[in-house]
């Protein structure tokens, strides 16, 4: 480990864009600490603390929701706009032909992404502005001006556009993917204080329930790790055959197949979506006709009852992971690919076989990947009121989160370094 950091440290172009990474970090961090004006921010520490939704959304900004600063929201319209479009691309035959172009049709995705990003931070701060308004009995906002909250929904939205920004700079730097490294951060950053809080709060009667938590949170990280990194490897044999006077093949490998294949991706997508139906409630809370500001009054209501959140959370969270999973992972392609290298699995015919057999393998480690993703995301709001430990909301998905970004970035890391000693010899 210790020779791994000090080759780092003296590759000049990786120590500058691990340093260049941490100041774009630190300045996120400033950010989440800089409130928007007119609001009264101190009324919102104890709804976060008692609301284990809020906790969690409070703990992907960073703690930004609770200070209401300029970045509350996040990097969240961010990833409902990239949903959005990818959805869009299953049936819009345009963007599915923009996908197939390589990297000029990514590109034009990422700015369609961009700009609908813009819209869709407007409609949640307004949505989450008049949410926590409303939690607070309007002393949120009290004696705040429609200029000043027209002003506040426009730095939302800017803030989270400058997110989108600073997230794009990091993945440029191949240090780990930028909005992944922002919402780790996030996560990183509230850590201490939740430790404050719980020795703050420590009990010499709840020594019991502190030890069941710290050992409920000792498997799940190593649960979390063995299945990030869990794989069902396939064997491969590709056949010996002739290039000009040289004979080439005939060799054995396998082909990885990995338990989480979807990765955090589907758990950040639930969260995303589940946020649209109250988000879009709040536009009508004040409308003129009664059955429809009563419903959805009822919506909103609906969507912060633990139980029925934790159970919309794990169902969202499955069907997305086989979702996603079906974007990214292409068995016709596979096998496409297999034959025309002259490879095959051993007992299984090459083409069409062949994806048929990657398919079913596949599917069935998937339903072990979702159930996985789905337990580890309603952990947090099972765990909180088993062992009464409410101060730690550093739940499952965090730990998710926080596993998964790191073994992402140390691999960019470590690839960069095998490619200095290729550029060596």
């Amino acid at each position: 480990m210790l020779k791994k950091i000090q080759q780092i440290w003296k590759a000049k172009d990786i120590r500058n864009s691990i340093l260049y990474v941490l100041a774009l970090l630190i300045v996120f961090r400033i950010a989440a600490h800089i409130p928007i004006p007119g609001v009264d921010a101190s009324s919102l520490r104890d709804i976060f603390s008692s609301n284990d939704v809020l906790g969690l959304l409070n703990l992907f900004s960073g703690g930004g929701m609770e200070n209401f600063s300029i970045v509350m929201l996040g990097v969240g319209p961010y990833i409902t706009a990239s949903i959005i479009f990818q959805l869009l691309g299953m049936i819009v035959p345009s963007l599915e032909a923009l996908q197939k172009e390589g990297e000029y049709g990514q590109q034009k995705i990422n700015q369609y992404t961009r700009r609908l990003t813009v819209p869709l931070a407007a409609v949640q701060a307004y949505g989450f502005i008049n949410l926590l308004d409303q939690r607070t009995s309007g002393a949120l906002m009290a004696g705040m001006s429609s200029f000043q909250f027209f002003t506040a929904i426009v730095m939302v939205s800017a803030g989270t556009v400058f997110l989108m920004w600073l997230g794009e700079l990091i993945t440029e730097k191949k240090i780990g993917n930028g909005i992944s490294l922002l919402i780790f951060a996030g996560i990183v950053a509230s850590l201490p204080q939740s430790l404050a809080n719980t020795l703050v709060a420590f009990d010499s009667s709840q020594v019991l329930n502190f030890i069941i938590f710290a050992i409920i949170a000792l498997i799940t990280i190593v649960v979390i790790v063995l299945i990030t990194e869990g794989q069902r490897n396939i064997p491969v044999s590709y056949a010996r055959h002739m290039v000009g006077q040289h004979s080439a093949g005939g060799v054995n490998t396998h082909l990885p197949l990995r338990v989480n294949q979807a990765g955090v991706i589907p758990i950040i997508f639930a969260i995303s979506m589940i946020l649209i139906p109250p988000t879009i409630a709040q536009f009508f809370l004040r409308s003129d006709v009664s059955w429809l500001a009563n419903f959805s009054q009822k919506i909103i209501d609906l969507f912060q009852n633990q139980t029925f959140y934790g159970i919309v959370y794990f169902v969202v969270v499955i069907v997305f992971t086989y979702f996603y999973t079906s974007i990214i992972f292409h068995p016709e392609q596979i096998a496409e690919n297999l034959q025309k290298q002259g490879g095959f699995i051993p007992g299984i015919r090459p083409g069409r076989h062949t994806a048929d057999y990657l398919h079913m393998v596949m599917t069935r480690i998937i339903l072990a990947g979702a159930l996985f993703l789905g337990i580890v995301a309603v952990l947090p709001i099972v765990v909180g009121p088993l062992t009464g430990v409410r101060t730690m909301s550093l739940g499952g998905t965090s730990i998710l989160i926080v596993v998964a970004v790191v073994i992402e970035t140390v691999k960019q890391i470590d690839a960069q370094l095998v490619m200095r000693d290729y550029e060596g010899f």
